[in-house]
């Protein structure tokens, strides 16, 4: 509430000559739609009385039209509470976002499959959680970029072209990787082999290893744009290591001396000096590391899209040590380039019995997680109820309401559920709320001008969402948003047990209230990329 910082402002102004920031803060509901501290921040300042304070200050509202109530508690809180006229506006609108970042550029790079390795859930996460992000973003009016990378060259290439050499692996790609990558590992032998073809992967030199390897890319990428229309991820640029790997080693060559030392004849940059640790950029034999193609993508990044203000990357947790050597090294070459780049990066995504490893071949693909859990919805909804926008919403509710950062293990069996908090639950809430409107042929006739203690608390309840979205868009967490309408849902379900709608004479005031629900559960599930069906 805009109108209450500015009187909070002037009033801290005019009475102790302080130019103080108010920050709103939603209380628990029995205190009031608002709460202030500003009057212990000027209690610090001024070494008075902060609830002394706050009974100055809280005068100053009375006369705000937005305001029925003001408070002080405690030791100099001001809670405050609005007319149900100005809640109910702010419920009607509650859609209606700002455009906070209109004007920005921003590239979003997400997802980052390798061709020859199974699409799986650490993929998925990363492409949910991407979208997400892309989306609330874009709703604050940015121009979203979305890219992606993909790692189409180099040894884990070279471990699965080496299994498809394999008869018994029958051209599956992961299964000949995991071969390669098992091989690679316990046999010194395989492990020359394997790198002998990485060595022909770059030539391209040897015509046996060059049919294997084209076809083997392009049934992953054919297999990996169908996963993302699945998924409702659209990619506006692809970039692939094989495109980076040589500007990477020019740039690298370019900068010995400066950034880069050469070291038992690699080319390695000491992260040492910047509190960091040493990595090869470039191997003895030549051949550019992650890091190298990694240093040609930020510069392909930044040539494409020069207008761009930041550049998102959106990785697992486990390369954090390694971005940051990455972001330094990149530092000290083009250091405006640098510190346009910023490193998000998500958990683990677990099942029981422990973390996945394609190296390994103990992988959960995103289509394996897919058929279980509409076997799952079948079993809990009826045959033929676990249709894919249901199945999809549930992997993605699951994926986001967990605070990215932190690993987390993947509940199947709440993922899917109808109650509780879960993707199928929203959206049979959204589902429930269109067929009570469907419902409505003709509004009750008495309007009533004020709410009852469910009705306002409803209201109010829709009234955050602004509020919350901004939140998640400034710390790029879709958590918020998960958490809140999972609150909301409930607080309709209050609601509902209590207060009729069709046929009451409050009819046309409750009908709206559902409406306005229906349109934020709508919003909200869109943020994360769910749809939000009208029947279940």
């Amino acid at each position: 509430m805009q109108e209450i910082k500015d009187a909070l402002q002037k009033a801290s102004k005019a009475e102790f000559e302080l130019d103080l920031q108010a920050e709103l803060t939603r209380p628990d509901e029995k205190f009031g739609d608002y709460s202030s501290n500003i009057a212990m921040q000027l209690g610090k300042k001024t070494a008075k009385n902060p609830r002394e304070i706050a009974i100055l200050l809280a005068a100053k509202l009375h006369g705000l039209s937005a305001v029925d109530k003001v408070e002080v508690a405690g030791s100099g809180f001001i809670n405050i509470k609005l007319t149900d006229e100005k809640v109910a506006d702010a419920a009607q609108k509650a859609t209606d976002l700002g455009k906070p970042l209109a004007g920005q550029e921003i590239v979003l790079e997400h997802t980052d499959p390798n061709p020859f390795k199974e699409f799986h859930i650490g993929h998925t996460y990363s492409n949910t959680v991407g979208i997400a992000i892309g989306n609330l973003l874009k709703t604050a009016g940015a121009n979203v970029h979305q890219v992606t990378y993909q790692g189409d060259v180099g040894l884990h290439i070279a471990m699965a072209i080496y299994g498809l050499k394999n008869p018994d692996n029958k051209e599956d790609l992961g299964l000949s990787y995991a071969f390669g990558a098992e091989a690679y590992e316990h046999d010194p032998l395989a492990k020359e082999q394997i790198e002998t073809i990485n060595l022909h992967l770059y030539k391209r030199d040897d015509p046996q290893i060059n049919e294997l390897y084209d076809r083997g890319r392009k049934r992953s990428l054919e297999k990996f744009e169908q996963i993302y229309q699945k998924l409702g991820a659209d990619f506006e640029k692809n970039y692939f290591e094989s495109d980076t790997a040589k500007e990477g080693i020019e740039i690298v060559k370019k900068n010995i001396g400066k950034t880069f030392v050469e070291s038992e004849e690699a080319i390695i940059y000491d992260g040492e000096k910047a509190g960091l640790h040493k990595r090869v950029f470039i191997t003895k034999k030549g051949l550019p590391t992650y890091e190298a193609k990694e240093i040609g993508l930020a510069f392909a990044k930044n040539r494409d899209y020069p207008a761009a203000q930041k550049f998102i990357v959106i990785t697992a947790n486990e390369i954090d040590d390694y971005f940051n050597v990455l972001v330094a090294a990149i530092k000290e070459i083009e250091p405006t380039l640098a510190a346009k780049i910023m490193h998000l990066s998500h958990g683990v995504v677990k099942f029981p019995g422990g973390k996945m490893s394609s190296r390994t071949g103990n992988v959960k693909t995103f289509d394996e997680l897919f058929g279980e859990l509409e076997i799952k919805a079948n079993q809990l909804y009826g045959e033929g109820k676990g249709v894919p926008g249901t199945v999809l919403g549930a992997i993605k509710y699951e994926f986001l309401k967990h605070r990215i950062g932190s690993d987390f293990v993947f509940d199947v069996e709440e993922s899917i559920s109808l109650q509780g908090n879960s993707g199928p639950y929203l959206q049979y809430a959204h589902a429930r709320a269109s067929s009570i409107l469907k419902k409505s042929d003709s509004p009750a006739a008495y309007q009533p001008t004020s709410f009852e203690p469910a009705e306002r608390s409803l209201a109010r309840k829709i009234s955050e969402y602004p509020e919350v979205v901004q939140t998640a868009t400034k710390e790029l967490l879709p958590s918020h948003i998960t958490t809140y309408l999972y609150e909301l849902a409930q607080n309709f379900n209050s609601f509902y047990e209590t207060s009729r709608i069709i046929g009451d004479v409050r009819q046309d005031l409750r009908l709206k209230l559902v409406r306005s629900y229906s349109d934020v559960l709508a919003s909200g599930l869109g943020l994360l990329n769910i749809a939000a069906p009208d029947h279940m």
